[in-house]
């Protein structure tokens, strides 16, 4: 891929995504599948372009989605409604009347207050509500903590002894109608055990509930399956798979897989020009025209992603790749080694493709960047670059109508 050629034409800081790659990614872990009803749902928290939305949609990925917002761009991008889930651990009433008027899979509920809230929902439209229930098996994924879902003081999922409670709630109760049983334990896994501990955790939950007449038709594990940033050694998909069946011996269960990372994380590269090298106090940094609000992981949580510098050339000293930002937190790497850089050259901050763009927000009023999609077509713009004017639009007009 020319990333010069690239970025010369669409300005940086930019995201650049190659589809064919998370194409096969998807096509892998499918193929884990193979023999197995199964439906590969797409994190879009990961990455939420519609053209990527649409580019798995198209492959028969359906979408989890932890937002009302998310659901409707899994529609526009083609996902059927029934292959379509809402978690999420704070719903608001108007996204589950949403969910439940657009007739979606099913909604996760992640504790009783919920479940009473989207039974209160189906009442007033006058149906019943498919739903599932998170359970946190109280298992670690051994991953960085703010990505630990499944422990028992995270926010996410309910006990086994609540979530059977709240199973047999839903099925009594004309408005609720109980179809999958879910857990999640966190993001960035690549240890097999603590998946096949939930994976065990959940199916002997699933069995219980089937033996009081609770007609389950899927068994939701989540997403979470790792990917290599740096050297990490990733779970073989096949044993990953077979993990699954073997938790699931003696049921007939649809298996649902949330992935994100694992789709498109090594499948996106974010592109950013140096605009100068500064040197203080002995200490080596080279600003560049990205920033942390474009890519924050490395300061939410000192995420580590490969950097390179495309053109340079010369003996690499140690230095840090920062931004603009008014903020300490405002880098890309540190302690990292570069050859000599001019202003203007091109680096290719790697691994990019998850929780990249999706994360980026207007801090310090910075316009976001434009996004680029690669296949083997060719390359093409998929979203464009933020204007001043598209930030100051909505403020604007309030402004003026005082």
């Amino acid at each position: 891929m020319d990333y010069t050629q690239v970025a010369r034409e669409y300005g940086t800081p930019l995201y650049v995504y190659n589809l064919d790659y998370m194409a096969q990614q998807y096509a892998a872990l499918k193929g884990a599948f193979e023999g197995k009803k199964s439906l590969i749902a797409f994190a879009m928290k990961a990455n939420s372009n519609l053209s990527v939305v649409a580019c798995f949609a198209a492959l028969g990925a359906g979408a989890d989605c932890v937002s009302f917002g998310e659901v409707k761009r899994a529609l526009i991008a083609g996902v059927p409604k029934y292959k379509i889930i809402f978690s999420g651990v704070g719903k608001r009433d108007d996204e589950i009347l949403g969910a439940l008027t657009e007739d979606i899979l099913f909604i996760n509920v992640e504790s009783e207050a919920e479940l009473m809230r989207v039974e209160a929902a189906a009442r007033e439209l006058g149906r019943a509500a498919r739903v599932s229930v998170r359970v946190n098996p109280a298992i670690d994924a051994r991953t960085h903590p703010y990505i630990s879902t499944g422990l028992k003081e995270n926010k996410f999922g309910v006990s086994v002894e609540v979530a059977k409670r709240l199973y047999i709630y839903a099925k009594n109760s004309p408005f609720l109608e109980p179809i999958a049983i879910h857990f999640h334990i966190g993001s960035q896994i690549v240890e097999l055990e603590p998946i096949e501990q939930a994976a065990r955790k959940a199916a002997e939950l699933a069995k219980s509930l089937i033996a009081l007449e609770i007609d389950l038709k899927f068994f939701d594990v989540g997403g979470g399956i790792g990917v290599t940033y740096k050297d990490e050694k990733t779970i073989d998909l096949a044993a990953y798979a077979n993990t699954v069946f073997g938790a699931l011996q003696g049921l007939d269960m649809t298996i649902i897989c949330e992935p994100g990372r694992f789709l498109t994380a090594n499948g996106g590269v974010f592109l950013t020009r140096v605009i100068y090298e500064k040197y203080s106090e002995g200490r080596r940094f080279v600003v560049v025209d990205g920033a942390m609000n474009d890519l924050i992981r490395p300061a939410l949580y000192g995420a580590y992603h490969r950097v390179e510098a495309i053109g340079a050339a010369g003996d690499e000293t140690l230095c840090d790749v920062v931004g603009p930002v008014c903020e300490s937190g405002d880098f890309f790497a540190k302690n990292i080694v570069l050859p000599p850089i001019e202003r203007g050259d091109l680096l290719v901050v790697h691994t990019a493709g998850a929780y990249g763009f999706a994360m980026s927000s207007n801090f310090n009023t910075r316009r976001r960047a434009a996004e680029v999609a690669v296949d083997k077509n060719g390359y093409r713009l998929i979203r464009e670059r933020e204007t001043y004017e598209d930030i100051f639009a909505s403020e604007m007009r309030l402004l003026s109508a005082r």
